[in-house]
């Protein structure tokens, strides 16, 4: 049996994105930190489609050393898709940080995505139809003084996966990378960016898209030929590109 992997799934747009690839008949393997959610979206999911396999494991992403634990722990499971959603943001000024916050901001944005690609594209680079979509955003094209550390790391992930697929199609590997570059979208994450006990979008955020209205989004980049999906801010629709940054095609070989 083939599994699609999602980070981030207990709620959002992981939540949202968890639901649409069951419709599809996707078997699961849903990350959180949220235990007690993954497990109501496992009931779920499993009372619509109850031929569905649905694995569901807590972790803390922000650990290097348990990421690289739950690869080992799902060798026994055929990956076609990994999804790097799990992340967060801070909206604290760079002389204001909480480092202990920026830390684990930046190992789960950026550590945390890096290892389960590399060991993904690792292990299943040559197998047909495997797919990894990261999660960027806006931010990872278009920089945000008030969140600049932030911005850093998806600015990251968005150089890292555009890379990454010219890498794949120069070496004809079958495997396709692709980067999803929401606008800002009602979930915790300003809640948690802005360390607050609550945070409500309307009346605060101008234009922002639903988690339900993301995950479709991601569906379209999934069963599309491109690279980026990227969001207008402005609008909230979806703009599908091959590449953004510039790419340098040197081989790299000095021998």
């Amino acid at each position: 049996m083939k599994y699609t992997l999602i980070t981030g799934a207990s709620s959002g747009i992981g939540y949202e994105t968890a639901l649409k690839f069951a419709d599809r008949e996707n078997n699961l393997i849903l990350i959180a930190r949220n235990e007690e959610n993954l497990q109501a979206l496992k009931e779920k999911i499993q009372s619509q489609h109850p031929k569905l396999d649905v694995v569901i494991k807590s972790v803390d992403l922000s650990e290097p050393k348990k990421v690289y634990q739950l690869y080992d722990e799902l060798k026994d499971y055929e990956l076609q898709t990994v999804i790097n959603n799990a992340g967060f943001g801070d909206f604290n000024q760079i002389s204001d940080q909480d480092f202990d916050k920026t830390e684990k901001m930046i190992r789960l944005n950026v550590e945390a995505l890096t290892i389960l690609t590399s060991l993904f594209v690792r292990d299943y680079e040559n197998v047909e139809g495997t797919q990894v979509i990261n999660l960027s955003s806006v931010a990872g094209y278009e920089i945000f003084p008030v969140s600049l550390t932030y911005t850093a790391t998806k600015y990251y992930v968005s150089a890292y996966t555009e890379g990454l697929n010219v890498l794949l199609k120069n070496k004809d590997a079958k495997m396709r990378a692709k980067v999803l570059a929401p606008a800002p979208t009602d979930t915790k994450f300003m809640q948690r960016s802005l360390d607050k006990d609550s945070f409500e979008y309307q009346g605060n955020v101008e234009n922002y898209n639903t988690p339900e209205e993301m995950a479709s989004y991601l569906l379209e980049l999934y069963d599309s030929d491109k690279t980026i999906g990227l969001v207008n801010a402005e609008t909230l629709k979806l703009e599908l590109k091959d590449q953004f940054y510039p790419i340098n095609n040197l081989s790299g070989d000095y021998d």
